[in-house]
């Protein structure tokens, strides 16, 4: 199969054979030819039965994974360039226990593998968002009637976000989101992000929360009450909103449950999928994701901020 796959099954049969995974990923990374990671030396040996490089200028050997979100993991390159498939290209996401099904692998590893990949999703961001932005908040936990009455008692303690995260968006009409978990929704936390990632000057729309007051000063800024009405004329934040409900939909169905620690991750993957979902196909977006794994790296311990442990979905 000579054709680039453009479809699962296409991918899971060309990737079946290593030697292809290596030349896949290596040609991401180095397009005019491998390069030392160690001394940044483009001469070298291939060594074929070991399927790695030496280098000719510092004599120490490299194989694909090193400086990438594979390195020092013994599962092989077609099980993580499936799982990144998987992971790119399935809507509302893909949990650990289906990706350990699909390639083959414990459930922890696949959790582990999913954290390290969605690292490699995490946007490169470039410049400012401008023209017409959408800001929003929203609050993602676990709904209290669904709760065990103990643990409700022990986790709510007032009214609406009490007990959950909080989580800021920015969509620029027609472009792109950018979101991030935000410790509280106060004007002091929230007015920075915005200056920080929109142009001044552009239009902004938010709904009435008084953490917003003061935009004017740099932006068109105008306000939707929703406690009066959710759209008035070009004024509404129903593009984030719908984005929100399809974040929620993706961990409530998906994932069931995220520790807030990791909840970043998950935002990382979301955005991904959102930002490149109209103009590539899946055998385009898995390229793109796939010539981002380079100069990341994710160890256990970053993870979980133990070696040993338990993972969860």
């Amino acid at each position: 199969m000579n054709e680039k796959p453009k479809t699962l099954q296409q991918a899971i049969r060309y990737f079946s054979d290593e030697q292809v995974c290596i030349d896949a990923v290596a040609a991401m990374r180095w397009p005019d030819g491998p390069v030392c990671p160690h001394c940044n030396y483009n001469q070298h040996y291939y060594l074929a039965t070991q399927r790695r490089w030496k280098c000719k200028k510092c004599g120490k050997q490299f194989s694909v994974k090193v400086g990438t979100v594979f390195e020092d993991s013994p599962i092989p390159l077609d099980k993580w360039l499936t799982a990144l498939w998987m992971l790119a290209n399935c809507k509302n996401g893909i949990s650990s226990y289906e990706v350990a099904r699909a390639v083959g692998v414990t459930q922890k590893s696949a959790w582990f593998m999913l954290q390290r990949l969605r690292l490699a999703l995490q946007d490169e961001t470039g410049g400012k968002l401008g023209g017409e932005v959408e800001i929003d908040e929203t609050f993602i936990g676990g709904k209290a009637r669904n709760m065990h009455l103990s643990k409700r008692r022990a986790k709510i303690t007032g009214t609406g976000g009490a007990g959950k995260v909080a989580v800021m968006g920015l969509l620029e009409r027609k472009g792109r989101v950018r979101t991030q978990v935000v410790p509280n929704v106060r004007k002091r936390q929230l007015q920075p992000i915005v200056k920080q990632h929109v142009a001044s000057g552009s239009k902004v729309f938010t709904d009435a929360l008084q953490s917003y007051d003061g935009l004017e000063r740099e932006y068109i800024h105008q306000v939707i009450d929703h406690a009066k009405e959710y759209v008035r004329e070009n004024v509404h934040t129903n593009g984030l909103e719908n984005y929100w409900s399809l974040l929620k939909r993706t961990v409530r169905g998906t994932y069931v449950s995220v520790e807030p620690f990791h909840l970043f991750r998950y935002l990382d993957e979301q955005a991904f999928r959102f930002n490149n979902r109209e103009d590539l196909d899946d055998g385009d977006r898995f390229n793109l994701a796939l010539s981002q794994v380079a100069g990341k790296r994710l160890t256990y311990a970053d993870v979980t901020g133990k070696t040993v442990g338990e993972a969860s979905c």
